[in-house]
């Protein structure tokens, strides 16, 4: 484990991991081209690269493209969303139960089996993620929610069950004796960067009981959209937080 006073500090435009950047207006142009393409291959190749994109974003796009008049978009759709491994997909893909093209009914049957093994695999942590603070004052409350999607995502794909909020100390103490979990709280906030910028930052804290504190942890970019850097940042700092936890 680290010491409280622990930092990481990672400076994203030097690192592989901005690609992550381009989600934001990437997803959105994606999204019309999968509604309102002209040609089918043009919609099968962006539910493809939505499905690739590791953002939330992703999911009501795809949800809708499986629902094209096409049947190879709406077969690319259903794989798509089984690439993104998003829990939430499970009710859009039970939902086309009626699908009559066999192609697109296999497709349909492997994204939900694999999405119900997604949402039926054991937790490896329980972590109460609370709400994201913008202490900068300049970002949209639209732009902060998406933030804190991102970082559920990746909590998600990282193992984590995440605690509801106003869950008791006694149920939180039940619920990690139950599955012999460990238990985190993070509280996060958006700051301005060192050097321009934007910084997200995370506390570490024992959870539940007295805020035990266990680390911090930074990750900061510049010279992007606040949207762009946000979408780069997020899945880092939770894997830097849970990775500050474990030393």
């Amino acid at each position: 484990m680290r010491s409280p006073t622990h930092l990481v500090a990672a400076l994203l435009l030097a690192c592989p991991t901005l690609a992550l950047a381009q989600a934001d207006a990437r997803t959105a142009s994606l999204a019309r081209t999968l509604k309102q393409g002209a040609l089918a291959t043009q919609k099968v190749q962006a539910a493809r690269v939505l499905g690739e994109s590791e953002d939330p974003e992703a999911l009501a796009p795809l949800c809708a493209g499986l629902a094209d008049e096409a049947p190879e978009v709406r077969a690319a759709a259903a794989k798509a969303l089984e690439a993104l491994a998003e829990p939430g997909a499970l009710e859009c893909l039970e939902a086309r139960k009626d699908e009559p093209d066999a192609t697109v009914q296999q497709a349909l049957a492997s994204a939900v089996k694999a999405t119900q093994a997604l949402r039926a695999r054991p937790p490896r942590m329980v972590v109460m993620l609370g709400a994201l603070k913008d202490t900068t004052g300049t970002l949209s409350p639209e732009m902060v929610k998406l933030t804190e999607a991102r970082m559920r995502r990746k909590l998600f794909q990282l193992g984590a069950d995440l605690a509801p909020a106003g869950q008791s100390e006694a149920e939180a103490k039940a619920q990690l004796a139950q599955g012999k979990l460990p238990g985190y709280r993070l509280l996060s906030e958006i700051r301005p960067g060192s050097a321009g910028g934007l910084k997200l930052s995370v506390m570490c804290l024992r959870y539940p009981g007295k805020h035990q504190l266990l680390g911090n942890v930074e990750v900061q970019g510049s010279d992007e959209e606040p949207g762009e850097l946000l979408a780069a940042l997020a899945p880092r700092a939770v894997e830097d937080a849970l990775a500050s936890m474990k030393k």
